[in-house]
Parts: C-alpha cells; structure tokens; sequence
C-alpha cells in the first residue's frame, strides 16, 4: 500500500462512510458583515491603509486628473497600460505605453502599470483582477515596481465569499489577487518588498 493509499484511507474513515463524493457541502456561514455602502469602502480605504498602499478618492469624470495626481506624487513620467483601457482615464502629459506583448526585460524597466480591476473585498483589502482588456495580462501587474489600479466602489463587496459570487460570469478567467504592496518575510522576519510583484501600489478609488 502506498502512501497516499494509506492517507486517503485515512481521511475516509475519519469522514465517516456516509460522506460520499455528492454529498451536499454546508454552507451555512456568515457571507455578509451588515455594512452600508460607505462603511464598506471605508472599511476597504482602512485595510488599504494598513497594506501601505496609498489611496485617491475620485469621481468617474475626474480619473484622468487622479491619475496625473498620482504620477506626480511619484515622479514618474509614464506608464504601460493594458490595450482596453479607456482613453478617458488617461491625462495629456504623461507617456502611455500599450502592452502588446512587451517582453519581460521592457515592463521590468518600465515606470509602472496603470491598470482597471474587475472587484475588490472590504474585508481583506483585496483588489481582484480577471485580466480583461482593461486590466491586461498577469505580467503587467506583476513585473513593473509600480502599480496604479482603479477600483470602482460599486465593485466593492464586503467579505470573499460575496465576491467570489460576483465573479461568476468570470469564473473561467484566470484570476490575480492583490493585497497591497507585494511583501515577504523570510524565517528572521526580514521583510522585503518587490518579491512577487510590484513594491508600491496606488489605489484610486472611484465613486459611483
């Protein structure tokens, strides 16, 4: 008997007989913490906040000054974006890149992204990409040490398992989760930014 035989055994006389493999899953849990609308997104700003992501809060006809805030705050010149980004979003000035396929050395040089994001979750401070159009391929999110994402308050719900309803037209869509500013520690709890993904993360939250 292997290993895994045996674990598996295990498991199943541990589960007890009757759970068979269509037996019904219990999901009789708390999906929802009560919040009202501007509760919720303050609840997202404050997890943001403790990430050490920065945060804006805009209207949808002022993204393009927000955006042009942003950069400013951070010095930089210009970014990449994904192809269907709106046009709107973006301010005259700064240099917009679109990714058609950049290779890795060109998005690991550039500036940053500036990227759209399909929900985000209160609860975690997670911001969730689909990589639609306007959000572009998983590489701009994760290669470039810069990240300026847009999430819209109305994609905002309050706990996982809310999201991951809504996400159900998109559940055939590859999926990247972002809680702040990409962060690691090793066994000394060294912590160091820029592992996984981008060190510093701009949120622009928008009304509506």
């Amino acid at each position: 008997m292997s290993a895994r035989t045996d674990i598996l055994k295990g498991i199943r006389e541990a589960l007890g007989a009757e759970r068979g493999p269509d037996l019904p899953v219990n999901r009789d849990y708390r999906t929802s913490l009560g919040l009202d609308h501007e509760a919720k997104v303050d609840l997202f700003i404050d997890r943001l906040l403790d990430y050490n992501a920065t945060v804006y809060r805009t209207t949808p006809d002022l993204i393009a000054g927000t955006v042009r805030e942003a950069l400013q705050a951070r010095g930089k010149s210009g970014l990449v974006i994904p192809p269907g980004l709106p046009a709107g979003w973006l301010p005259e000035g700064p240099r917009f890149v679109v990714d058609r396929d950049l290779d890795y050395d060109t998005l690991d040089a550039a500036e940053g992204a500036l990227t759209a994001s399909t929900a985000a979750i209160a609860f975690t401070g997670s911001i969730i990409l689909t990589h639609s159009e306007a959000e572009g391929r998983r590489a701009i999110s994760l290669i470039p040490d810069y990240h300026l994402c847009v999430v819209f308050e109305s994609s905002i719900r309050e706990t996982v398992p809310e999201a991951l309803r809504a996400l159900q037209d998109r559940r055939t869509c590859p999926i990247t989760t972002i809680a702040g500013p990409s962060a690691t520690a090793d066994i000394e709890m060294m912590r160091v930014k820029g592992v996984h993904g981008p060190r510093t993360l701009d949120v622009i939250i928008v009304a509506g």
